[in-house]
Order: C-alpha cells, then structure tokens, then sequence
C-alpha cells in the first residue's frame, strides 16, 4: 500500500488523518502551521483522495497502512491527529501499536458505533449521473436536494475531479465506502487499557461526543483530556482551526 502523502516542516513526526469522504487537503493549511513545530505528514486515507482503492475498508486495514507508511517513511514513533473516522483510524492505530504512538489527539469522534448519519450523503452522491454532468456548478444543483447545507455540499464537491476527457469522477471509492459504511461507522474496542496520553478536542456545537463517551475514552485510554473548541461543529479544524491549533500544540508539546 503507498499510501499519497504531502510533508511539511521538520522535527518529531506528527501525522494528520482526515474523515469520512476527505482528503488530505482537508488538512494542509493547518499542517503548514503545526509545521513550525513538527515534521507534518497528512495523508490521503485508503479509498480517498490519491490513494489506493480496494475492495476493503475497516480500522484494523487503516492501522496496517500507518504501519507501513511509518516504515517506509523511516519513523519510528509519531504524534497523531485523527479527525472523525481517522480519530477511529488513529485509536485502532495506537491499540494495536502503542510502541509507535508519543501521544493522540481525537478530534470530534468517540470510540463508539455510530448511527447511519450519512444516508442522504450517499443518496446525494448516488443521484449525480457524473456520465451527463456538464459542470460543477450543475453539481451543486443536484445535490441541494438532498443535502441543503452549503458547507457539507462544498466538502462533498471538493471530491468531484475532471478528467482529460471532460467527464467527472469521484476522488473517493464510492462503492466501498458505502459497502463497508457498517466498519466506518462501528466502534473501537480492546480487551485491556492502553496508555497513551490522549486528548479529546470536541466542537462545542457538536453532538458526536456527548458526556457519557468520556467513560469510553477512559475505559481503552485512561490518560485521556477532553477539551472543547468554542463556535465550532463537527469540522472543528474548518471552523476554528486557530483554537484547535492552540490545544493541540499545548499539549503535544508541553
């Protein structure tokens, strides 16, 4: 697996997992400020962005990637940040390698199995017929019907490539990704603790952490902080990037 990367800045490894449906890009302006402390790595995930597409998808799969992307990267131990499915795809990561983890933040997502949240997403996307779509614009038309948020639908459409050939196709694996959608959404569970100091940076208007998830996150990581970040949803690193950027360098490099 070679997993499509972008690297900024030098010092201890820090590596940035995104979410559900996006890309390393989601990531690279807050990597180029996290840079002036570390060496940064954000990474397209397996059936995102520029990596790979395979039949599979589920954490353990995504933590041997990050094993072996470390490997052929040469790093031997790494901070990690993982928002949304890859906060899930850096807790798999740090259960089952706990020796090649310095430290975790777990940004808006807890350990449990989630509820079908994204139905309509996948219904949006199904719906484009991206052999007829004329422009991205058109796109937008199409997808207001089923997902009325600006802000999703923009996420959503930065996935929307166009070819030499003029048609469009999607950066992500459509088709595994809706597949496999009960391993995204299902938990991360381990038969005994793991201690790596974690921190938990929830969006204050978000309702994917809610106060008794802090009892999962201390039953697998007991050395875990939760912390919330001010005017933010679940896209705390989009809405404000400047507080998460603030807590998360005060704790990996304090």
């Amino acid at each position: 697996m070679q997993l499509n990367y972008k690297q900024f800045g030098s010092g201890t490894p820090l590596i940035i997992l995104h979410g559900l449906f996006g890309s390393l890009d989601n990531w690279q302006t807050l990597a180029k400020r996290f840079a002036e402390s570390f060496s940064v790595y954000i990474i397209d995930l397996r059936n995102h962005g520029k990596s790979p597409h395979t039949a599979q998808h589920d954490y353990v799969l995504i933590a041997e990637d990050l094993k072996e992307f470390m490997q052929q990267q040469n790093i031997e131990k790494a901070y990690f940040i993982g928002h949304s499915m890859g906060g899930k795809a850096a807790m798999q990561f740090s259960i089952l390698y706990p020796e090649k983890v310095l430290k975790q933040v777990i940004v808006d997502i807890a350990p449990k199995k989630y509820g079908r949240g994204h139905d309509a997403i996948f219904d949006a996307i199904f719906s484009l017929d991206l052999n007829t779509l004329q422009s991205r614009n058109k796109a937008d038309e199409q997808l207001q019907k089923l997902i009325p948020d600006l802000g999703t639908r923009q996420f959503i459409l930065k996935n929307l490539d166009r070819g030499d050939d003029g048609k469009y196709a999607w950066k992500f694996n459509l088709e595994t990704l809706f597949r496999e959608y009960e391993n995204v959404r299902g938990g991360i569970t381990s038969s005994k603790p793991t201690d790596i100091e974690t921190l938990v940076i929830k969006g204050e208007k978000s309702n994917y952490i809610i106060i008794e998830d802090e009892v999962n996150f201390k039953t697998l990581f007991p050395k875990t902080t939760i912390a919330s970040v001010k005017n933010a949803g679940h896209w705390v690193h989009a809405e404000n990037p400047t507080e998460l950027l603030t807590l998360a360098n005060r704790f990996l490099i304090g």
